[in-house]
């Protein structure tokens, strides 16, 4: 009797471990969910901002042009793809297909960022800046606090490949990329809402 119900014991142990969430994996979420409420509080701001000026401008009253970050926003949502593939191919124990979608995850993140950079210098040259009445230091806050996270996810990414390369990783001890992964949609999904209240929002309004 005692042995059965040890196997059984054993048994429900043994599920739990397999349908049961980590003690890192919820601390990577709550990490993440106070991430998420700085951002809800900055776009709540710059909305706030905007309203009480009647619309933001740019100095020659036009809107911002949305062409290059639309492209930007398309590259960026299609990065988790290789990211889901990379956390996919560990999973399995492919250690070439962990190392492929973490490099095409890196690779469409620092595209993304060169497409920032090259829009900032361009809005710069147009006498679009930080200290441009309310709208400059709302926009390029909001911004950049994203174009930051992207780049903390970028490096975040290489350290998973150069430990992948290394052989850190198995298929049943690769956290990293699993919190890689779930810190990556949240930048690709918090880009979805500013990109929506910076540059479609006008295109609407208007």
């Amino acid at each position: 009797m005692g042995v059965v119900h040890g196997e059984q014991v054993r048994a429900m142990e043994e599920h739990g471990a397999t349908v049961g969430r980590s003690l890192e994996w919820w601390g990577m979420v709550f990490f993440i969910a106070s991430e998420a409420l700085i951002f809800a509080n900055l776009i709540a701001a710059y909305l706030y901002l905007d309203i009480r000026s009647g619309g933001f401008k740019l100095p020659d009253g036009g809107n911002l042009s949305i062409l290059l970050p639309a492209v930007n926003t398309v590259l960026l949502l299609a990065s988790s793809i290789p990211a889901v593939l990379a956390r996919q191919g560990i999973t399995k124990g492919n250690q070439k297909q962990l190392a492929w979608g973490l490099l095409g995850t890196i690779i469409l993140g620092i595209i993304f960022l060169s497409g920032q950079v090259y829009e900032y210098g361009s809005l710069y040259s147009e006498g679009f800046n930080v200290g441009f009445k309310t709208f400059g230091s709302a926009f390029f806050t909001l911004t950049g606090f994203h174009g930051l996270h992207v780049t903390i996810g970028v490096i975040f990414l290489i350290i998973c490949l150069v430990r992948t390369l290394r052989g850190d990783f198995t298929a049943k001890k690769h956290f990293a990329v699993e919190a890689a992964e779930l810190y990556w949609h949240f930048v690709d999904g918090v880009w979805i809402i500013v990109f929506s209240t910076v540059y479609l929002l006008p295109l609407l309004r208007a």
